[in-house]
């Protein structure tokens, strides 16, 4: 028997891949069965559990492959010297976000947020997608932190500042233009850029500041 390749090997694995996550796009995890993965990939049922024994080991590679573009995405962005500002650096990562999944098409904008949401939202009831998710956190995290740290070291940020905080605070900001894209759409990468920079840019004078306060 002549021997399977692993071209030949991988090819399948995302051919799966790219079916599964095109049903958990268009019907939600729990409303997709593993005979519409069969049928979106155009594949048997031998072929498919020969890498994947359940639906649920699908989720959680979708996941996987989702955090790891994200850290692709990152760190092809962030090591420019200087660093980008975060409206650059969050601007260009959701835009190649978007080529490395193949979610191209200028009319369907909402579709990759609308599977990230379901990841994070199956985390609640899936614990090998919160741990996938879980580790993707903290490795990005990490990532953030060494670049506030570099915004620190030139000067561009508080040197008091706590640089977690402050890389948190960048992540929520990116969470939270994925939900709303999800939830209503209207704004691409290059508009969510503009506000941000319009946000950063913001010159308040000393005297009108409040302090913060510890609730």
């Amino acid at each position: 028997m002549a021997r399977v390749s692993q071209e030949h090997l991988d090819a399948r694995r995302r051919q799966i891949l790219d079916g599964a996550r095109r049903c958990f796009t268009s019907n939600g995890f729990h409303a997709t069965s593993m005979q519409d993965v069969l049928r979106e990939a155009g594949l048997s049922a031998g072929a498919v559990y020969r890498y994947f024994r359940s639906k649920e080991e699908i989720v959680a590679a979708v996941a996987a492959e989702t955090l790891e573009s994200v850290r692709v995405s990152y760190a092809a962005t962030a090591a420019a010297d200087p660093p980008p500002t975060p409206d650059e650096l969050i601007g260009a990562v959701l835009s190649r976000l978007r080529v490395l999944l193949g979610d191209t098409d200028g009319d369907d904008q909402r579709a990759l947020p609308q599977l990230l949401m379901q990841v994070w939202g199956e985390t609640l009831r899936n614990p090998e997608v919160a741990r996938v998710l879980a580790d993707g956190y903290h490795g990005l995290l990490g990532q953030w932190i060494a670049l506030v740290e570099a915004y620190q070291s030139r000067g561009w940020v508080d040197p008091g500042a706590d640089a977690e905080h402050v890389a948190r605070t960048l992540i929520a900001t990116v969470q939270g233009y994925f939900v709303q894209q999800a939830l209503f759409g209207g704004m691409d990468p290059a508009g969510f850029r503009e506000g941000l920079r319009a946000l950063v840019a913001m010159n308040v004078p000393e005297e009108e500041r409040r302090p913060a306060r510890e609730h």
